[in-house]
């Protein structure tokens, strides 16, 4: 079992990957997903509001607090964007594998253009200005070594 912390950019198919790659039984924690699940009058667009946002964000917080009280018996899946370093200090002491996805600047602008609102572009500039990105020596499909690759190729 582990801990699998996807990250990149709005629209770098981080969501994909996990679609993709979980297995059955495992714990998939997606801000998107559980905010969709809170909202009265169903599946937001993009872009959700304060409260809604902070509400959502607190909800995401306690479901990876529970969830890594479970990595020794079940695959659990974070999607975490830009996750601060102290973050993934706290992840890599459970064993977190960092699944990069990473379409490349270009197209998640172009992505952010075309499926999400004017706002989804400040998390592009914060995703390429955190340093998360790996090094080119790298595999562009994944940084994890469990074997299995990030779903698409870029």
């Amino acid at each position: 079992m582990a801990l699998f912390v996807v990250v990149g950019p709005p629209c770098g198919g981080k969501s994909t990957w996990v679609r993709e790659h979980a297995e059955r039984g495992g714990i998939v924690i997606d801000y998107d997903r559980i905010a969709n699940a809170l909202a009265a009058e169903g599946p937001f667009e993009w872009g959700f509001r304060k409260p809604f946002a902070r509400v959502a964000y607190e909800a995401r917080q306690a479901a990876i607090n529970e969830a890594l009280r479970h990595v020794k018996t079940h695959d659990v899946y974070v999607i975490h964007s830009v996750p601060r370093p102290a973050v993934m200090a706290h992840y890599r002491k459970y064993g977190a594998e960092v699944v990069t996805c990473d379409p490349g600047r270009e197209v998640a602008e172009a992505r952010c253009r075309a499926e999400r609102p004017e706002s989804s572009m400040d998390g592009v500039k914060r995703w390429y200005a955190s340093g998360l990105r790996p090094r080119p020596e790298k595999s562009p499909e994944s940084t994890a070594s469990s074997g299995r690759s990030a779903s698409r190729k870029w």
